[in-house]
C-alpha cells in the first residue's frame, strides 16, 4: 500500500508511520496506533510524542517481530 496522508489515519490498527525529521523522511521501524489521545507504540501501547506525516498499514510479520525484540 503506498503512504496516505496521516489525517486519513485509522484508529486501532497497527500502522507504519513516516515523519520528516531534519528536513528528511523517515519511516518509523515499530507499529504504532492512533488514539483519541495521540500515537502509541503498537507492541507497548505507550504514547509516544511524534508528529507523522503519512501513514501506511502495519505489513510485514517479520518487521513486527523486530520491533518486538528490540524492546525486550
Amino acid at each position: 500500500m503506498d503512504w496516505q496522508p496521516i489525517e486519513t489515519a485509522p484508529f486501532g490498527q497497527d500502522l507504519q508511520l513516516s515523519v520528516i525529521e531534519n528536513g528528511e523522511v523517515h519511516a518509523l521501524v515499530f507499529p504504532c496506533r492512533r488514539t483519541e489521545g495521540g500515537w502509541l507504540r503498537g507492541l507497548t501501547r505507550q504514547l509516544i510524542s511524534i508528529r507523522p506525516t503519512h501513514w501506511r498499514h502495519w505489513q510485514l510479520a517479520a518487521q513486527r517481530e523486530l520491533a518486538l525484540q528490540a524492546v525486550r
